[in-house]
């Protein structure tokens, strides 16, 4: 605790002039008349308008969600207890004061990083057209203007895909399923991935992933999108997820154009590359004098091997084969066969 002031000293200080001013400017304070300048007006205390509203028809439900407002529009905090007046009404006619009147409000949801997702029963207004619209009450009772009206056209629920099955091939993972629909979407959720992201938009019911890797697990989702009016769209329930580590069994095409060509000393082969990706190399298979062929060498991704193991005046016959990184070995080539002289 600091020490009490003697009444000793501060009675001197009240006999100065200099003391008599402070002291009269602090009872000033002290009576609540310290301020300079005019009065400040009351704060409005209302609360922001939302301004990114949006819906879609999914399944049976509308999904809206927006950003929850935190700050009046003089950028105070919103008073508290603060609610979320969400309504859905008819589309047409529309006039925002009769909407308002009219529309049904709907129970709040919880709000989760500063954004409120809603999902709506559509039956009531399957074959028509419902406005939504959203605004914060505080809870001084002062509620913010109406936020951008969205409109959702409702339809009966897309149809949820079903059996959705991956396939490994070796053009990369072909998904098929089973829905009724005029178009599809397909995400997919890497291994290494977090969430999934959209791969494709189809009107068949499968889709191949060629950017898929082979070892690596991938998951797919696959939903029934509907075209409305106005580039809109109403959206089925997502699919079960279906999910495949595919494994390279597919071997590399045989090699084609094979030519074997005679030398001094040797038969010279060569052919067209393979052009595969996972391409390791290729093997060489010879059959001399008319017996089984049997393998004559193991190369690199190099399309061209010498024959240095002949004898003059015996006919020898050659078929080549592709290798993949994983040992897939592809058929044989067509035969030809040579004669060193």
């Amino acid at each position: 605790m600091s020490a009490a002031v003697p009444i000793r000293w501060v009675w001197m200080g009240l006999r100065t002039p200099t003391g008599r001013l402070v002291c009269a400017f602090g009872a000033l304070l002290l009576a609540g008349c310290g301020y300079l300048g005019e009065p400040l007006p009351p704060l409005a205390n209302v609360p922001v308008r939302v301004t990114n509203l949006a819906a879609v028809q999914r399944g049976g439900r509308i999904i809206a969600q927006f950003s929850v407002p935190l700050l009046t529009t003089e950028g105070k905090p919103v008073p508290a207890p603060a609610r979320l007046d969400l309504r859905a009404g008819p589309a047409e006619p529309f006039e925002a004061g009769a909407w308002a009147a009219q529309a049904k409000q709907i129970p709040p949801a919880p709000a989760a990083n500063g954004i409120a997702r809603y999902e709506i029963p559509s039956d009531d207004w399957i074959g028509k057209g419902v406005v939504l619209g959203v605004r914060m009450v505080a809870g001084n009772g002062k509620a913010a203007d109406w936020s951008n009206f969205v409109t959702v056209q409702v339809v009966p629920p897309p149809e949820k895909p079903s059996a959705v099955t991956p396939v490994a091939t070796a053009g990369g993972v072909k998904l098929t399923w089973r829905a009724q629909g005029p178009q599809f979407r397909v995400f997919r959720k890497p291994e290494e991935a977090t969430d999934f992201a959209l791969a494709a938009t189809v009107e068949q019911h499968e889709w191949t992933d060629a950017e898929a890797e082979f070892g690596k697990r991938c998951t797919y989702l696959v939903q029934t999108v509907v075209k409305l009016a106005d580039n809109k769209l109403a959206e089925s329930d997502l699919s079960d997820e279906a999910s495949i580590s595919p494994v390279d069994t597919f071997p590399p095409a045989a090699p084609a154009d094979l030519h074997a060509t005679p030398g001094p000393a040797s038969i010279e082969l060569s052919w067209e590359p393979n052009t595969e990706s996972d391409l390791a190399g290729y093997r060489v298979y010879r059959s001399a004098g008319g017996g089984p062929f049997e393998k004559a060498a193991d190369l690199a991704a190099i399309p061209t091997w010498s024959d240095k193991n002949v004898e003059h005046g015996k006919t020898y016959r050659y078929a080549v084969t592709a290798v993949d990184r994983v040992g897939n070995e592809s058929a044989r080539s067509a035969a030809v066969q040579a004669v060193l002289e």
